[in-house]
């Protein structure tokens, strides 16, 4: 083992530095991809897939789909798993002579540069070998006849894993052991979908299973294909109660959609790639308190944390468990209820698209309130519809009720779904009938009911949630109407509803108006979103409005557009396919990207997952500062300036975790009024439980203004220059309530060579 290990290290040695020159140290990080060259070449790959997804054959279609899988897989599970296993030291962290090059553009960077950056310290197996390699294999094995196919791909790979060694990031042992595991994990992935095919899709996929025996070869077809029926036409609903029609292989593939998106979700939270958001962490500490309501949200977060932490932990799987499960159930919904009215296939689109909506694909994995409170509104959806109809049962009207008030129990948005019934009555006089009968009267009485907690817990305390939630719409301000909120609503849903699907929703909306007689489906559908979106569309006329306030209304006009748009392409539209397949492929490229931002390698400030990065970190920093005040002689505590980074400090010190039943040691700024939850807890009054000791006051500085970037004034196109940090300023309260206070400066907050957050900390003496 010692002379593999020497001649592994010489080896090493010999291309990183005899085999150095100026134009080697310019190409291999190109071919290494880092820095801009990275996006680039993922935006060059996104647009070969997406040509040969909407312009190739059956088995080019087949390859893209493979590829992705397989690359995604082992990039994703089999390397990082073994690189942790592992955890061989890269070489420039054990070899000080190393030569190491960082991003294109920034050249030679130090080793002990380098060494900092802790997420890049393990390096067997080599990832780009591995993917590289991995994809030449499922090239070979598709277009083996063709070397002007595999010949190139073999080329790269080869190039690509011969720069990590140059780049002193691997050793040639990394980047063998990575080629041999990617392209056997390919082939052997390759032959196990096919033996999983064979059984599974005989079985539950006959027709298709005839049409394409086998995945390598998909134009060739079983004797069998030419004599089985056709699929039957899916037709959309023409009555109020249409006859169901369901096409059970798209049904099923649906299904399995939605498990193996249930599992790779909380396979991704188990890795702890992401940490806990401000809002999360800081209703993670509700959990910890339970009650019968909160200063500005209902209590069903807090319990719904409280069950997930019992059983996994104070971790951020704990926290988040129950997202994915209630994804899967809103799709699981979704999907039965689509393919009873419009059909199985367009149904299984649905699922596709809420997969490829960067602002669904969050509410997967962060444990908001919005996960919650959208599957409570399309239960009520689903039960208004069978409610709705002529011979709708009281029982129907009872479920309406009973899932909008748990709603309500999850967010106070669920009180826009009452307005959305008398839309309803109103442009659907079939359905008037039912308000001379009880049903509607008693859904209203059962979400009434549900919202006494909240009632209760606000007429104790003086109402205090009805003024944050008047602050938040902008209630307490004159109103001067602007456009500068309303094209800051328009351009984000463009962003995170995706462009693609947002135009074809606004489409759908306006086309489907002359049919809504002969729709009713489609009406109904309009009735349950479009009143949310279109009002806060209005509002933004008046006060800015958060992407995720309109979240309740995406998966009802999606479920409208696809039913628009599935009518228009059997009607001879054929456009529609690979627009559809542009918008899912960009729409998924994007929900990745999120999931983890350094795939095109995003500068922090341009980084919007920045929010879920970094926390643990700075926690870290505030509390050894702590423990330096704290060994000067008095306890010492900390006070943060924000909500959120109070429940993160809560969350990431270890101290501060297990005290917090107890006697907490991270406090929220003192005040006069109710500003947030921890107003309303005494032991989170710090004068009355900390006098005479010392603190330690936290303040995050604004480090990227709006994101960075510019801004111009409407009207006037006058720039406005956003991308100077705010500086974080002492509250003069605190200056008050100790006899002295000391600035200690801002402090970066660092992963690697990033600076994710900006920290001012300031040491308070003697509580008064």
């Amino acid at each position: 083992m010692h002379w593999l290990q020497t001649l592994d290290t010489n080896l090493f040695l010999f291309v990183n530095r005899s085999l150095a020159n100026p134009f080697f140290d310019w190409l291999m990080p190109v071919l290494s991809g880092n820095g801009r060259v990275k996006g680039g070449f993922i935006a060059l790959a996104v647009a070969a897939g997406l040509a040969l997804l909407c312009f190739g054959n059956r088995r080019a279609r087949v390859f893209v789909v493979l590829m992705v899988l397989i690359v995604a897989t082992n990039d994703g599970l089999l390397c990082n798993t073994i690189k942790h296993a592992v955890a061989r030291p890269r070489p420039f962290v054990t070899l000080p002579e190393a030569r190491v090059f960082g991003n294109v553009g920034q050249g030679y960077v130090p080793p002990d540069e380098m060494a900092a950056n802790t997420g890049n310290r393990n390096s067997m197996p080599s990832s780009h070998a591995a993917n590289w390699f991995a994809a030449t294999m499922v090239t070979f094995l598709f277009y083996r006849k063709k070397v002007r196919v595999v010949a190139p791909m073999l080329l790269m790979a080869s190039a690509v894993s011969f720069s990590r060694i140059y780049n002193g990031v691997h050793y040639p042992s990394d980047v063998l052991a990575g080629a041999i595991l990617g392209a056997g994990y390919a082939a052997a992935a390759v032959i196990g979908l096919q033996a999983i095919w064979n059984r599974v899709g005989k079985k539950w996929f006959p027709q298709w299973h005839a049409q394409m025996p086998s995945l390598l070869n998909p134009e060739v077809r079983s004797e069998m294909a030419g004599l089985r029926p056709p699929s039957p036409d899916l037709r959309l609903p023409s009555t109020l109660n249409p006859q169901p029609s369901t096409d059970s292989h798209w049904f099923r593939l649906g299904c399995i959609l939605i498990f193996a998106m249930l599992i790779g979700r909380w396979i991704y939270l188990a890795s702890g790639t992401t940490e806990l958001s401000q809002d999360e962490a800081y209703q993670w500490v509700w959990s910890e308190h339970p009650a019968l309501s909160y200063y500005s949200k209902p209590p069903a977060i807090a319990f719904i944390q409280l069950a997930s932490t019992s059983i996994f932990g104070n971790t951020e799987f704990g926290v988040r468990f129950f997202s994915p499960p209630f994804a899967a159930l809103t799709s699981l919904l979704l999907l039965r209820f689509l393919a009873r009215e419009i059909g199985a296939r367009p149904s299984f689109w649905l699922l596709l698209i809420a997969t490829a909506t960067p602002l669904l694909g969050l509410g997967t994995i962060l444990m908001t309130v919005d996960p919650p409170l959208v599957l409570c509104w399309m239960l009520a959806m689903v039960a208004g519809w069978r409610a709705a109809q002529s011979d709708g049962k009281t029982r129907d009207w009872l479920m309406v009720g009973l899932a909008m008030g748990l709603g309500f129990l999850c967010k106070y948005t669920a009180v826009m779904q009452i307005v959305c019934w008398p839309v309803l009555f109103a442009l659907a006089p079939a359905t008037r009938t039912h308000l001379r009968k009880p049903g509607p009267w008693l859904a209203l009485l059962v979400f009434s009911i549900c919202t006494l907690p909240v009632v209760i817990w606000n007429s104790q305390r003086g109402w205090p949630t009805f003024n944050d939630v008047g602050g938040d719409a902008g209630l307490h301000g004159q109103w001067h109407p602007t456009l500068r909120y309303f094209w800051d609503f328009v351009f984000t849903q463009i962003g995170v509803l995706n462009p693609i699907f947002f135009v074809g929703t606004i489409w759908a909306m306006i086309g489907f108006w002359k049919f809504r007689r002969e729709r009713p489906l489609w009406l109904y559908l309009f009735c349950m979103g479009a009143p949310v979106f279109l009002g806060h569309l209005l509002w933004s006329l008046h006060s800015r409005i958060l992407p995720n306030w309109i979240a309740v209304s995406v998966l009802p006009m999606f479920c409208l557009m696809v039913a628009y748009w599935n009518e228009k392409f059997h009607s001879g539209w054929r456009f529609v396919k690979p627009v559809f397949i542009i918008g899912v492929t960009l729409g998924i490229f994007a929900v990745a990207v999120m999931y983890q931002s350094r795939l095109i390698g995003l500068p922090a400030e341009k980084d919007p997952t920045r929010r879920v990065h970094g926390w643990s970190v700075e926690a870290s920093l505030v509390e050894n500062v702590r423990e330096k005040l704290a060994a000067e002689g008095k306890p010492a505590f900390i006070i943060a300036g924000h909500y959120g980074i109070t429940g993160e400090y809560s969350f990431y010190i270890p101290q501060a975790s297990a005290a917090l039943k107890s006697e907490p040691l991270v406090y929220y700024a003192d005040s006069d009024a109710p500003v947030n939850q921890f107003y309303f807890w005494p032991e989170y009054n710090y004068r009355d439980q900390r006098k005479g000791q010392n603190a330690i006051f936290a303040a995050e500085a604004d480090l990227y203004k709006l994101g960075g970037g510019w801004q111009w004034k409407w009207l006037s196109h006058q720039p406005i220059n956003r991308t100077a940090p705010t500086p974080a300023a002492l509250p003069p309260r605190i200056a008050q309530e100790f006899e002295s206070v000391t600035d200690l400066g801002e402090q970066d907050v660092k992963i690697g060579d990033r600076v994710l957050h900006r920290v001012h900390l300031w040491a308070c003496y003697n509580l008064k």
